[in-house]
């Protein structure tokens, strides 16, 4: 007797239970993001709406914030294969209330609002604030290199733009001169009218060339014009403190004159995206990017500031981030760990001027060579040493490595998460092009970030489920 199977029809109607709650199991990322979204303001979304009703009705912000936080949260981050979600994805489809916003909207929705969507990183830390999940006793910051859109073959040192800038020169002036003979001699033999010969092409393709090339150049020039003269007036406001004083002049070097000083002949522009800058990367290849900057506290890994520039060192974020992070939460941390990238003694000495316990060793520390803990100085002998060795000391001690043992587990898997690993879902570069794009775009990264701990520390609490 042959085996019966059930009928099987993949084309039959119907096949979707007629509620859409039904679609999805209790505690869905989808029914989790809609939460989420009704408990945020999006009252800067709507301000950029008008109000007089004229028009074809617009989707509704509600929607689209719920469907961009549904596809972060879930590694996706093309608008063309955020679009896609809302056909083949359950979740998605649920969120979009069976709209199909085509990828040009959704771009349209995140170019239009873009400083909005950058105020949901604010209101994904309270959020995590409100639920307990940030304590502020070890906060640790940390940066990562990211790549931009834009290729590093694509970029120019200022040397080879002055040499290209004269050979393409010359080029140009060498073809005019051939047209010129070659239009003559074809003037006579085919007459005024025949086309001849396409020497207009190749002279256009090489003076706009020359035109992108001196627009790069000239944005150097203007940077390090701009750097002089911050300098000089710099130098000449000190200069003058110093006379109210009755003091002499300042030592040391005259800064340059702003209208000499050229840029360096290895400084480098992109013709891509000529704000991100060639970084070297923590893996030790080149990349040409940006620097992002994450204050994770220990206890949730949860994203108490961010930031985004095109500095490669690290050092000179930390005051700004600490400031945004006491901006941000209403707090100041007890503790802040960073590796040695952060040091000097002027963060050190502001943090400690905050009342925060720095850790922050000037030395990289060698694998393979543990020491014995050090013993503790009294607070008298360590205000007698030098700023250096005040840090050498503290995180040499066994309170000290504990404390700053936390930074690897705390703000180095946040990168981890956010970037995600090789050939999974993650974060791996920015989407657009641009400074300010892409500090918006690595604020929403964060936010998603804060939005996904958030989640998962409700679903521990037994908070989430279908409603």
């Amino acid at each position: 007797m042959a085996h019966s199977f059930r009928p099987y029809d993949p084309d039959q109607s119907h096949m979707f239970p007629a509620c859409p709650k039904d679609w999805l199991s209790p505690g869905h990322l989808a029914y989790c993001i809609r939460d989420v979204v009704a408990q945020l303001s999006l009252a800067p979304i709507y301000a950029g709406y008008s109000a007089d009703g004229r028009g074809a009705p617009a989707l509704s912000p509600m929607m689209m914030v719920s469907l961009l936080l549904y596809a972060w949260c879930s590694g996706v981050f093309s608008s063309r294969k955020i679009a896609r979600l809302c056909i083949d994805d359950l979740g998605a489809r649920y969120l979009a209330g069976g709209y199909t916003p085509d990828h040009r909207t959704i771009n349209e929705f995140m170019l239009r609002h873009g400083e909005a969507l950058k105020g949901l990183f604010l209101q994904s830390l309270r959020l995590c604030q409100g639920a307990g999940m940030v304590s502020l006793g070890n906060v640790s910051l940390d940066g990562s290199k990211l790549a931009a859109n834009a290729s590093k073959h694509k970029a120019m040192s200022y040397g080879r733009m002055v040499e290209d800038e004269a050979r393409l020169q010359a080029e140009v002036d060498e073809m005019l001169r051939r047209m010129k003979e070659t239009d003559a001699a074809e003037d006579a033999a085919l007459g005024k009218e025949n086309p001849g010969s396409l020497f207009e092409e190749e002279i256009s393709r090489r003076q706009e060339r020359l035109a992108k090339l001196r627009e790069a150049k000239a944005a150097l020039e203007a940077e390090v014009r701009a750097a002089a003269e911050a300098k000089k007036a710099e130098r000449e406001a000190k200069e003058a403190a110093r006379a109210a004083e009755g003091k002499g002049k300042l030592g040391g070097r005259k800064p340059a004159d702003p209208d000499t000083v050229l840029p360096k002949e290895k400084a480098q522009r992109n013709f891509t995206d000529p704000d991100s800058r060639i970084m070297k990367g923590g893996n030790g290849e080149w990349v040409q990017g940006y620097n992002g900057q994450a204050a994770v506290d220990s206890d949730n890994q949860v994203i108490v500031a961010c930031d985004l520039d095109n500095m490669a060192a690290d050092a000179p974020y930390l005051p700004e981030m600490i400031d945004q992070v006491i901006e941000n939460t209403g707090a100041v941390p007890d503790t802040l760990t960073a590796d040695p990238g952060y040091f000097s003694n002027a963060n050190v000495e502001q943090l400690e001027g905050q009342g925060i316990e720095a850790l922050i060793p000037p030395d990289r520390q060698r694998h393979g060579t543990p020491a014995e803990p050090a013993e503790p100085l009294p607070e008298e002998e360590l205000a007698g040493m030098t700023v250096a060795n005040r840090m050498r000391h503290r995180v040499s001690t066994a309170a000290g490595r504990a404390a700053y043992a936390k930074r690897k587990c705390t703000v180095e898997p946040t990168f981890g998460q956010i970037k995600g690993c090789p050939g999974s879902p993650g974060f791996r570069g920015f989407l657009r092009r641009g400074l300010e794009k892409c500090r918006q775009e690595w604020s929403w990264m964060c936010a998603a970030h804060n939005i996904g701990k958030y989640i998962r520390f409700q679903r521990a609490r037994g908070c989430y489920a279908v409603s």
